[in-house]
């Protein structure tokens, strides 16, 4: 009850249309229930042979019809607009709050889980607002104006054939509770589904590569057979308990027939008060098998509900500051004090005891194996994770302390796995400032050696590059990627090894754009290739997570020996593992 008390919260601000379709939906029942109490009436008028009434009657019922089509139109408009509206406020919500969880939280989730839950358990959550929770007041209201309608004619009469109510209302109650559970694992189950295909359909070039389709193939497979084997439990539920529902009233039909008929046959009741029991009794049918429905509509929000609600519960590991400061002036000094940092999935710490101190306008090249910890300290730098212990400052301030916006426009970051957009080449560039000009992402690509082959595709800056940019070469997306760093113009640059997916022969020319790139701001180089070190003023060597050594090439050479075997055989990996002891290995540091 909880969870459904919170979806209900969806509505607070849509209240006037909430109300608006109850209480059309109200008036449509009230016309609704007319209609047979006007055709029992019209049925003794016929008896009597009162042509003057007939007439009056008939157009009362044809006036209580088109009043009950205004409303429901009216009905259904409003309640269209209220379910759109909460599917918008819900999918805003979704996606800010998605935005304001740390890099961590994404670290250890399925894509597909994510997106299940923004589209599958979404969908099932905005129907039942808009719709189903008007059906089943609805529903309620028409058996109540129905069973009113039948006291009034005869009471005891109504009383025989309602006994049948609270046994629906009682199997109504024990089909919520038991396709609850069965519901929220078909959630489950079909969120496991949505990220088996996103998972396939992002690796489709692996999965040819290595021709695995039959492989994938059967993983998808036995991810549809668990769709199916749970949807068929929920089915059995359905299939029992609905019809059951619609079963019920059939018994207040039959006392209705049996009871209802003897007395007209002895005169107590006429046959126009007898068709009109039996129309209500019909109408009780619809309301029945409409309410198991729309309950199990609410079940299965409500399954949808608590997996999202488990996701937007989710507060944020990197709290705000409680009143953030903007990045102070300065030309990107940056300092690492005691840095000690532990992933929460991981047995081991990932930086331990860094200290660092960069003095601005630096280039700094990180050096050590795979798992040194070399991607994870410039991390901290733009806050994607906070220490577990230590502080990070830049310029002077804690980063802790820091408005976040303001902090990572100063950071740019090229990555070894640039991501780039399904947008023109222009966009992707002008993504790090949407004011650019063409002439300033341009400008951009020329110092990033991109400006050539980008006047080589079909569109040139206009032509749209594929989903990730798969449609253009590794070298061609890391350099668009250089470019839009470039553009954004930071006083902190990081490069994680960002000449890796070039030729020697284009790393030369990049280089030689990023020394005129790097004048001036502090720069980290994450590299693996000794050519790619030479670009910097200092060289920090990281093992185990460990900083144990500092200094020019030359000072390292002397002071260094791990630093004397990456120069000596260029084979940064293969050193680091000789070197490192059999539990490091399995522990992947």
């Amino acid at each position: 009850m909880k969870t459904f008390g919170r979806l209900l919260g969806f509505l607070r601000p849509h209240r006037s249309g909430v109300v608006w379709s109850l209480v059309l939906g109200c008036a449509a029942m009230v016309f609704t229930v007319a209609i047979p109490a006007l055709t029992g009436e019209a049925i003794d008028r016929v008896r009597d042979g009162d042509r003057g009434a007939l007439t009056t009657i008939g157009l009362a019922v044809v006036g209580a019809g088109l009043l009950r089509l205004a409303v429901t139109i009216g009905r259904r408009l409003i309640s269209g607009r209220v379910s759109l509206d909460v599917e918008l406020d819900l999918r805003e919500r979704m996606y800010a709050h998605l935005q304001s969880l740390e890099l961590a939280f994404f670290d250890g989730q399925q894509t597909g889980q994510l997106m299940s839950r923004a589209t599958v358990d979404l969908q099932a959550v905005r129907f039942f607002l808009g719709y189903g929770l008007i059906w089943i007041t609805q529903s309620f209201l028409a058996i109540l104006l129905a069973a009113v309608a039948m006291f009034v004619l005869d009471p005891e009469l109504a009383l025989l054939t309602l006994i049948p109510v609270p046994f629906v209302v009682l199997v109504a109650q024990r089909y919520g509770r038991r396709s609850r559970p069965a519901l929220q694992e078909v959630q489950q189950r079909i969120a496991e589904l949505t990220a088996e295909a996103e998972e396939n359909i992002s690796g489709v070039r692996v999965v040819k590569a290595f021709a695995r389709e039959e492989r994938q193939y059967a993983r998808f497979e036995r991810a549809v057979a668990r769709v199916f084997d749970q949807s068929l439990v929920s089915t059995r539920l359905r299939a029992f308990y609905n019809p059951f529902i619609g079963f019920l009233p059939q018994l207040g039909l039959a006392a209705l027939l049996l009871v209802g008929g003897r007395r007209v046959i002895d005169g107590d009741l006429t046959i126009g008060q007898f068709s009109a029991f039996y129309v209500y009794v019909l109408m009780l049918l619809g309301p029945m098998r409409s309410l198991g429905i729309s309950l199990g509509m609410a079940q299965r929000a409500t399954a949808s509900g608590a997996r999202m609600f488990e996701l937007l519960d989710r507060a944020p590991a990197l709290a705000p500051p409680a009143d953030p400061a903007p990045l102070p002036a300065g030309n990107g000094r940056v300092e690492l004090r005691d840095v000690t940092l532990q992933y929460e999935s991981a047995e081991t710490p990932s930086l331990r005891g860094v200290s660092l101190d960069v003095a601005p306008g630096t280039t700094v090249a990180l050096v050590g194996a795979t798992g040194s910890g070399k991607t994870t300290l410039v991390q901290l730098l733009p806050r994607l994770y906070d220490p577990t212990s230590g502080s990070v400052l830049i310029d002077g301030a804690d980063v802790r302390t820091l408005d976040l916006v303001s902090l990572r426009s100063a950071i740019a970051v090229v990555t070894d796995d640039p991501f780039l957009f399904s947008a023109t080449v222009h966009e992707n560039i002008a993504y790090a400032r949407e004011d650019a000009t063409r002439e300033e992402v341009v400008a951009a690509a020329r110092r990033a050696q991109a400006h050539g082959f980008i006047e080589r595709l079909p569109d040139g800056y206009d032509t749209r590059v594929g989903e990730r940019g798969l449609t253009l070469s590794g070298g061609q997306r890391q350099r668009l990627a250089i470019a839009r760093a470039l553009l954004a113009d930071p006083r902190i640059l990081i490069l994680d090894d960002a000449t890796s997916s070039v030729d020697a022969t284009t790393e030369q020319q990049i280089k030689l754009a990023l020394r005129d790139a790097m004048a001036g701001r502090t720069t980290f180089v994450i590299a693996h290739r000794l050519s790619t070190i030479a670009l910097a003023d200092e060289i920090a060597v990281l093992e185990g997570g460990e900083l144990i050594a500092r200094g020019s090439h030359d000072e390292l050479l002397e002071v260094s020996e791990l630093y004397r075997e990456i120069v000596e055989k260029g084979l940064p990996d293969q050193v680091f593992l000789n070197r490192v002891s059999p539990e490091r290995k399995v522990a992947g540091l």
